[in-house]
């Protein structure tokens, strides 16, 4: 058995776009929506932080902001847990985080995708 998408795609508005809106996944009957990177949020917290303080020198478009986000992930080693994970130590600095940003910064000014 593989992975199973139970319900089929409905769109919805995000953005003032139509997005297909993905089912959930599920492996021989057991959701897998509660697990995440933990690093998704932890990133999206510190990248306001820089465009902040970057504001007078860049503002980006919300294609840049995704890429952005996007790269910065990649860059960062994964952190995947489930939802009741108890997190003993976190081995992803802030400080991490915030190179890892500002690189993805750099990329994203030196090759726009437009």
């Amino acid at each position: 058995m593989g992975i199973i998408r139970k319900q089929p795609a409905r769109e919805v508005v995000s953005g003032g776009s139509i997005m297909p809106k993905k089912p959930p996944l599920e492996i021989r009957g057991v959701p897998l929506e509660g697990i995440r990177n933990r690093n998704e949020c932890r990133v999206a917290k510190v990248l306001e932080r820089v465009l902040d303080e970057m504001a007078e020198d860049f503002t980006p478009d919300p294609l840049d902001v995704q890429d952005i986000y996007a790269l910065t992930l990649n860059l960062l080693p994964s952190r995947y847990a489930q939802r009741a994970t108890i997190i003993l130590k976190e081995p992803v600095k802030e400080c991490h985080i915030e190179t890892a940003i500002r690189r993805a910064i750099r990329v994203v000014r030196e090759r726009p995708k437009y």
